[in-house]
């Protein structure tokens, strides 16, 4: 393999800022100008495998990743989604966390341009818009009460019918089977911390007899005045789905154990 033709055709296919390091037999570190959205470059090896000639991150950008996300979460919802559909669209593969794409027909330069695309696209799931990190929290609320609490002793998006006819007052997550149900509120914003406090007081003013508790996406997010009010009619609040899993579920057990 002749270093200084991979390195002009790397060149030419990417960008002028592309270079090589040999580092032992059939191995070589690939140096790009490309970056996660902290700074952090991208792991690019080129080594010869069981496979032949193949791109590889050694499995660097799902660690990399997992700073700040579950692992789990990375396995299902909208960034499971992400993820599949950036590795079929640029013919890449995974195996236990490393992505890699195969060199076929010498053609080097084109596996890493869609190499470096393809990783570039599944980081970008740490820059979904607004919206889509909103429906990616209530997507992983219900995913972990779906995974934690018995079909039977669940039901998402109640509404108490019997006494409200018009079905305004919602609770995210019922979870019942004893004396007093506990209404489970997933809050990622403000205007859904307002919605949760005034609905668990008019839940109160109707008499009704429940146990309440909310799951934050960010707790630091809400305002303080929000948050406050919240804090008055709320009994269990947990700041964080993504940090509190562990606690979240042995509440949960010993609530339904009671």
């Amino acid at each position: 393999m002749n270093i200084n033709t991979l390195i002009t055709e790397f060149r030419s296919k990417i960008c002028e800022k592309v270079d090589i390091i040999p580092e032992g037999i059939d191995r070589y570190l690939i140096c790009t100008p490309f970056t996660f959205d902290d700074g952090d470059n991208l792991v690019v090896v080129l080594k010869q495998s069981p496979k032949g000639w193949i791109i590889t991150d050694e499995a660097h950008t799902y660690m990399h990743l997992s700073y700040e996300f579950d692992m789990k979460d990375l396995e299902r919802g909208t960034r499971q989604k992400i993820i599949s559909s950036s590795l079929s669209m640029y013919n890449l593969e995974e195996n236990d966390g490393e992505i890699f794409i195969k060199v076929d027909n010498n053609l080097y330069g084109d596996a890493l341009f869609n190499f470096i695309q393809g990783l570039l696209r599944i980081t970008d799931i740490k820059l979904l818009s607004r919206e889509r990190v909103k429906s990616t929290f209530i997507e992983d609320f219900k995913l972990y009460l779906t995974e934690k609490v018995p079909s039977n002793r669940r039901v998402f998006e109640y509404k108490g019918k019997e006494y409200d006819l018009e079905g305004k007052y919602t609770v995210d997550c019922l979870i019942n089977g004893v004396k007093k149900p506990l209404y489970v509120f997933a809050i990622n914003n403000d205007d859904k911390c307002r919605d949760a406090t005034i609905n668990c007081l008019q839940f109160e003013r109707w008499g009704r007899y429940f146990h309440s508790m909310a799951i934050f996406e960010d707790q630091e997010t809400i305002s303080r005045k929000v948050l406050a009010r919240f804090s008055d009619v709320c009994e269990k609040q947990f700041s964080s789905l993504y940090l509190n899993r562990d606690r979240i579920e042995k509440y949960i057990k010993e609530y339904i154990a009671a």
